[in-house]
């Protein structure tokens, strides 16, 4: 086993450390072992390993793990790309889960497994340099200036929610992206996937809102020929498309029950089997979901799984509404003012005084799509009222009779009271969730 690399072992217990050095000494160029984690930045700047595994408890008591954690955050915000290995004797589902969340890439029980642990060190250290590798690429892009990202946007959140994207983009973890319908959720799943060590293999997304039950497994895991009536020709599933690279699962929060627990079952055991076929498929994915539902509500309310939840959101990247992002509207704006204008061979190049005036106080419940949409209007056609929609929409609503937008107040009203829920909106209207799809796409919802 070829591990090679540069490891920090940080243990109060001597044993421990003489133990690991013996067992890690002949796979690896060099390690370097203490006893006091106030001395783990200064051995990163000197030493600069590839590798740190750190105990969870040390003086101030032996179970918490309280410490373990304060010292990885201290650690990753002195290096964020640094690969570090929790090690403890009291392990549990909910301190393993909270350490990976907390950015930790592995969790090893003490005693530990000496095949394991090499194991998982060659790992990590792989995961170190494809970091390393990463992290220039994407330096290299940032001195190219703004243009590079398709994600626009100068606000506050935007600049937090790039910086913490171009540090988990060049890893393996599993992202879920959180955020109201219409404000950008797909842009960062495509920008998670640039940044990526997998930018080179395919990204593959599933609008999980639109697939009806009984079609989920034919289309994520595929078919063998004769496996089903119409079945004329073997296909690959979309699963087995992402293969070596990102599967983007939007609408997550749309899954039944049925369809989680086979979705839960492909991630834990990272293969697939078409149906109709004997063979397994090994899968190397990383997976991005996306939401507008509340997954832990919905975890709460029994709707959804919680150990498909811990899953999906090892890293959780929320996007903040449209309305909370200031000057980006304007920004947002030029762009699809320029992007249409040369479709369709416009030379509209500007916004009037009073058309940025609106656009700044309105504050768009349907988010970039809105705002997209409502753009493309204005150039198509310009001599229509700008944004009218958006200046009297709730007078509009109080005085119309018309049972084509009585419906369509109606599914608006449903959505947010079921906070973006297809299920249980379809619930509240009485009708079924693919009808109320239909309805959507009909109103441009």
């Amino acid at each position: 086993m070829e591990c090679k690399g540069k490891i920090l072992i940080v243990d109060d217990n001597e044993d421990v450390l003489l133990s690991l050095n013996m067992l890690l000494r002949p796979w690896t160029d060099a390690i370097r072992a203490i006893t006091k984690p106030e001395r783990i930045i200064e051995f990163m700047d000197y030493f600069c390993p590839d590798v740190i595994l750190l105990d969870m408890n040390f003086s101030r008591d032996n179970i918490s793990g309280e410490e373990g954690y304060e010292w990885l955050a201290r650690i990753l915000e002195h290096d964020p790309t640094s690969v570090v290995i929790f090690m403890t004797a009291y392990v549990n589902t909910e301190k393993t889960v909270r350490a990976i969340k907390a950015g930790a890439v592995d969790f090893i029980p003490k005693p530990w497994d000496n095949k394991k642990m090499l194991e998982t060190i060659h790992s990590a250290v792989d995961l170190k340099r494809s970091r390393i590798a990463a992290k220039s690429t994407t330096d290299d892009k940032r001195e190219k200036g703004n243009e590079e990202w398709n994600f626009i946007g100068e606000s506050t959140p935007i600049r937090e929610l790039k910086n913490r994207i171009a540090r988990v983009a060049p890893t393996d973890a599993n992202v879920l992206i959180t955020g109201e319908n219409g404000s950008g959720k797909d842009v960062v799943a495509h920008e998670l996937h640039r940044l990526s060590t997998r930018s080179k293999r395919p990204l593959v997304s599933i609008d999980l809102g639109c697939i009806p039950e009984h079609l989920f497994e034919s289309e994520l895991f595929g078919y063998e020929k004769g496996a089903f009536t119409g079945a004329s020709t073997a296909k690959a599933g979309r699963i087995e498309e992402a293969d070596g690279g990102t599967l983007f699962l939007d609408e997550i929060g749309n899954l039944t029950p049925a369809m989680q627990q086979k979705l839960l079952t492909v991630i834990e055991k990272r293969e697939v089997s078409r149906i109709g076929s004997t063979k397994v498929k090994k899968i190397d994915i990383r997976i991005v979901a996306a939401t507008n539902a509340n997954l832990r509500a919905r975890v709460a309310d029994g709707t959804f799984r919680e150990d498909l939840l811990y899953r999906l959101n090892t890293i959780e990247l929320h996007l903040p509404p449209l309305r909370e992002r200031g000057s980006d509207i304007m920004l947002l704006a030029q762009h699809f003012l320029k992007k249409y204008a040369q479709k369709y061979g416009s030379n509209i190049d500007s916004f009037s005084a009073d058309d940025e005036r609106r656009l700044l106080s309105y504050p768009f419940p349907g988010n970039v799509r809105e705002l997209q949409h409502s753009i493309e209007r204005l150039v198509i056609d310009p001599e229509a009222p700008f944004l009218t929609s958006c200046t009297s929409i709730k007078q509009q609503e109080q005085e119309s009779l018309n049972l084509e937008e009585l419906e369509r107040r109606a599914i608006r009203k449903a959505l947010e009271q079921s906070n973006g829920n297809m299920s249980i909106a379809a619930e509240l209207l009485g009708i079924t969730r693919y009808a109320l799809y239909r309805r959507i796409d009909k109103h441009g919802i």
